[in-house]
């Protein structure tokens, strides 16, 4: 299992609408906000990185008012 931390980057004023969107997604198992060069961070776990990908990166990304988004798979826990 292939877990990972998703940094999103959203307009102005939209972090909870994000975060909302966000929460039910296939492979999504925590969502916060947070304050500081991002203002949701999400993390996420999959069989695969393409799996990863397909199931949660693409989603993340079409979500209305995300900007960008950083990927950090977790190597070690």
């Amino acid at each position: 299992m292939l877990e990972a931390f998703v940094l999103i980057q959203n307009e102005v004023g939209r972090g909870a609408h994000v975060a909302r969107a966000i929460r039910d997604l296939d492979g999504v198992t925590r969502v916060d906000l947070v304050t500081g060069p991002y203002d949701v961070i999400v993390r996420a776990e999959a069989d695969s990185i393409d799996e990863l990908g397909k199931r949660v990166l693409r989603p993340i990304q079409d979500v209305d008012g995300v900007i960008r988004t950083m990927t950090c798979p977790i190597l070690y826990r």
